[in-house]
């Protein structure tokens, strides 16, 4: 059924086939997969009486499957309680990133991304206006990468080109001939400045004409986009710029799943509203009339029957959902947990054991979005604070010193309980009386579950 669904999606011929199969994940994510079907799942027969079949109908259910599994596996990537602390050697990167993550909301921000890369990759682009720090979200179906040859990873240029309506293009300060006609918009992201495009015109294109109002020198000396592949392995849309999708595998038992409680609630509504049989004598043989109260009156050797879904069937083909559910979420290493199988508070350790597929996905999103994302726009604001005096939460951080070290710092999975952190405690005192850590490094160990943000350097220092 989902390849019948992909036959009816739209297809532009001026677009590349990535654009296509990008257009429908994101369908699939966002809901909008069954908008190509033009009927309701009750209407049953078309204008002219003739039988609708389920194919061309859009289901009544919908269980959103993927996006469960997506908005799951991010909480547990970027939520505030699972959002990485970015650490360096130097203490001034180590303050000027605790008042950027806070100042930009960075956390909503790789929230976004991950959730808009889930169908394949997404893109961070770094502006810094008047001194303050910007990352915006673009999705990349519309954006060409090009790496550098003698860097393979290292991006050498990013095009965007898409169509849009003159009428848009003028809301947004153009001077456009026809509203109505469609038009090419066209930028592009190098080492040295972002070149805007003057709009053509789809049906007579003309040669690309830089729009130097809108083109800036952004002076970072690199591209200012980080290119984010969502996980590894073999990508939907068969483009190396592509990571693979991460509900790809549930796709199809989704649409099964959403027909499948669609046919159960249809029987269900027909038995809650039974038709009554009544024969008259006076009726000739053959006829047939629907009376009021959803009665049907025939001859008296006539009849009728309303096949009905019964309850037994309606249990089977919920068990048989149920099946599905199981199977589409360990093939995408979803959520599987059933919170009534939870009778008592779980320490974190068992929380993880409980839930190890969906941590196993989450897990590799962190090398993704983390060390492949956030860690590399770090050091693409670290290198920004050559170019530029940056302004953090009112105050100027000076230049920040690119030679430093930088990590990320993830916290648990899960909470700790009382009993996990008294644990903790006891374990880190007993290592820093035997000399073998820090104080500093003992603090740093519990610091997200304390709301510690400054550290001693001194060894008898107290504690933050």
């Amino acid at each position: 059924m989902f390849d019948t669904l992909c036959d009816l999606v739209p297809r532009d011929g001026d677009y590349p086939d990535r654009v296509r199969r990008l257009d429908i994940l994101n369908r699939v994510l966002d809901g909008s997969i069954y908008d190509v079907l033009p009927y309701h799942f009750h209407e049953e027969r078309g204008p002219g009486g003739e039988y609708i079949p389920l194919r061309k109908r859009r289901p009544s259910v919908r269980y959103p499957l993927c996006r469960i599994v997506v908005e799951d596996s991010v909480s547990l990537l970027f939520s505030e309680g699972h959002f990485p602390a970015i650490d360096s050697s130097d203490p001034q990167i180590r303050d000027a990133f605790a008042g950027i993550i806070k100042e930009t909301r960075l956390n909503f921000t790789m929230t976004e991304a991950a959730m808009k890369g889930a169908v394949g990759s997404v893109a961070l682009l770094l502006r810094v206006l008047q001194g303050r720090i910007f990352v915006d979200v673009l999705d990349t179906m519309y954006l060409t990468p090009t790496w550098d040859p003698q860097a393979p990873d290292t991006l050498a240029r990013v095009d965007e080109r898409y169509k849009v309506s003159g009428a848009d293009l003028i809301a947004n300060g153009y001077a456009i001939d026809d509203p109505g006609a469609q038009y090419w918009f066209a930028r592009s992201w190098d080492s040295s400045s972002e070149t805007w495009f003057e709009p053509v015109p789809v049906e007579t294109p003309s040669p690309a004409i830089v729009d130097a109002t809108r083109t800036v020198s952004h002076k970072l000396g690199t591209v200012p986009i980080i290119w984010i592949k969502n996980l590894p392995g073999l990508s939907v849309t068969g483009d190396p710029c592509d990571g693979a999708c991460t509900f790809t595998a549930a796709v199809h038992t989704q649409v099964e799943i959403d027909y499948q409680l669609s046919q159960v609630g249809r029987g269900l509504k027909y038995s809650s509203d039974p038709t009554l049989l009544l024969k008259d004598p006076a009726l000739s043989d053959g006829d047939m009339v629907k009376g009021a109260g959803n009665a049907l009156v025939v001859s008296e050797k006539g009849d009728a029957r309303l096949l009905e879904i019964g309850g037994t069937a309606s249990g089977a083909v919920i068990e048989y959902v149920r099946t599905l559910r199981e199977l589409a979420l360990e093939s995408i290493h979803g959520n599987r947990a059933s919170p009534e199988r939870i009778t008592s508070a779980q320490s974190g350790r068992a929380l993880e054991l409980l839930n190890q597929g969906l941590i196993w996905l989450a897990d590799n999103m962190r090398t993704s979005y983390g060390e492949a994302g956030l860690l590399q726009l770090a050091r693409m604001i670290v290198r920004a604070s050559q170019a530029y005096s940056l302004v953090v939460l009112g105050q100027e951080v000076g230049s920040l010193d690119p030679a430093a070290s930088l990590s990320l710092k993830w916290p648990r999975w899960y909470p700790t309980t009382a009993e996990d952190r008294q644990k903790d405690v006891q374990s880190l005192t007993s290592l820093v009386a035997s000399g073998c850590i820090s104080r500093e490094t003992a603090a740093r160990a519990i610091a997200a579950y304390y709301d510690i943000e400054h550290f001693p350097a001194d060894p008898d220092a107290e504690d933050a």
